[in-house]
């Protein structure tokens, strides 16, 4: 058996964590930039606030409604993260971080646990030692598993889990399921299957091996076994290596001057560089891109890429930063108004299968200790504790987050503090 927990509304349950008083209030949190919403509480969701919905268009209604509305704090997101998945993992040998908010559990070797009790205590524990609600499904597959966890979200709200044991429970929860909802499905192939009268999970498994094959290819067979409940996805305990990694993010404000962009760059490909190194990869190929606003149809618009190949697979900040400095040089074109630059890292290869150029005259096996240091301080004592001064701090580029939480739980400045 498997199980999925879901944690509920998840940044939304992040921001309340901290400020009590929220609770039972409507709360959103908004995109990057403060652009659009990306997160509601169920309260919001009743009142109509749609996912997507521009920031700057509801601003009026929030106020009406006394909706709480919060920037994205990734940093909060993440560290509640990684206490869910902690405390999670003292209850099954194996768990899988599916996303920031999911994790599979494999309860295959609990044989002779109530499944339903150990629900039970899953969401007890979670709830006392992090506060962050969370949704349970419990099935013999990850498919079914995620598919009773989203019953359980809908029909079982004050319970919070479901369990498909036997298999009168299965059934039933494939009829309930439409073919649209079922995990993997996506908007093609719901319609190819709603074209040929399928329009539940009951009605998908009865579709014959070879026909599911020939249209939706083996990765459809896969889910169709996975239904039946012959598990057939394998476990990731580690996640694999990424096989392109992107730092692209538009500006908090319109940008004209290079220097500014030269320092947003830098900072991006210092973030992609330590991707890199945490994955253990080199990156063959580097692409940059700069753009101006599209939607500013006042503005002369303005959009250029280059790629550069790298003469030896890196991960060394110092590198890819002088190379992407380079190509900045090549493409920056005065007198726009810029609102995004990014870099691409790609055609990686592991660390340890690099080909030294015969003419390649850097000391690399002193360059991956200074970055092997690097790293270490900035992950003991912050992001960019020690950066490189074209990085530099004046950050005109930095997002809009008007309404960024305090980072309580990584930031001893911002450490809530309680007086008795």
């Amino acid at each position: 058996m498997i199980a999925l927990v879901d944690c509920n509304n998840f940044y939304a349950s992040c921001e309340r964590l901290f400020k009590p008083s929220l609770d039972g209030k409507p709360v959103v949190v908004l995109s990057n930039n403060d652009g659009c919403v990306i997160a509601r509480s169920n309260e919001a969701k009743a009142l109509g606030i749609e996912m997507g919905a521009l920031a700057f268009e509801m601003e009026d209604f929030f106020q009406k409604n006394n909706v709480a509305v919060f920037s994205s704090n990734y940093t909060l997101y993440g560290s509640s993260s990684q206490r869910v998945i902690n405390t999670i993992k003292e209850f099954a040998p194996t768990v899988e971080v599916y996303s920031i908010d999911e994790a599979f559990l494999d309860l295959s070797t609990l044989k002779y646990q109530d499944l339903f009790e150990l629900g039970q205590s899953i969401r007890e524990a979670v709830k006392n030692n992090i506060g962050i609600p969370v949704t349970i499904g419990i099935a013999p597959t990850k498919t079914l598993a995620k598919m009773a966890n989203r019953f359980a979200k809908k029909e079982r709200k004050n319970i919070g889990i479901y369990v498909a044991q036997d298999q009168w429970q299965i059934d039933g929860l494939l009829s309930y399921t439409q073919v649209g909802d079922i995990w993997g499905i996506g908007s093609r192939h719901k319609k190819r299957l709603l074209l040929n009268k399928v329009y539940t999970g009951a009605d998908f498994i009865k579709l014959s091996e070879e026909w599911v094959r020939k249209n939706m290819t083996v990765v459809g067979q896969r889910m169709l076994n996975e239904l039946k409940g012959i598990s057939c996805i394998e476990w990731e305990n580690e996640p694999p290596p990424k096989k392109g990694i992107c730092t692209a993010k538009s500006f908090g404000k319109m940008l004209s001057a290079k220097e500014d962009i030269i320092e947003a760059l830098a900072n991006y490909t210092s973030t992609s560089a330590a991707k890199l190194r945490k994955q253990k990869s080199c990156a063959n190929l580097m692409q940059i891109f700069l753009q101006t606003n599209v939607h500013r149809t006042t503005d002369k618009q303005y959009y250029r890429s280059l790629s550069i190949p790298l003469p030896v697979a890196t991960n060394n900040s110092a590198e890819l930063i002088h190379n992407a400095l380079m190509g900045l040089d090549v493409i920056f074109k005065e007198g726009y108004n810029y609102k995004k630059v990014g870099i691409m890292l790609l055609d990686l290869v592991p660390e340890s299968q690099i080909q030294i150029g015969l003419f390649d005259e850097v000391n690399r096996p002193r360059d991956k200790k200074v970055m092997a240091t690097f790293d270490t301080i900035n992950n003991l004592y912050g992001k960019d504790i020690v950066r490189f001064a074209v990085q530099g701090y004046h950050r005109r580029w930095r997002l809009r987050q008007e309404r960024l939480s305090p980072c309580y739980t990584t930031n001893l400045n911002q450490v809530f503090i309680v007086k008795i």
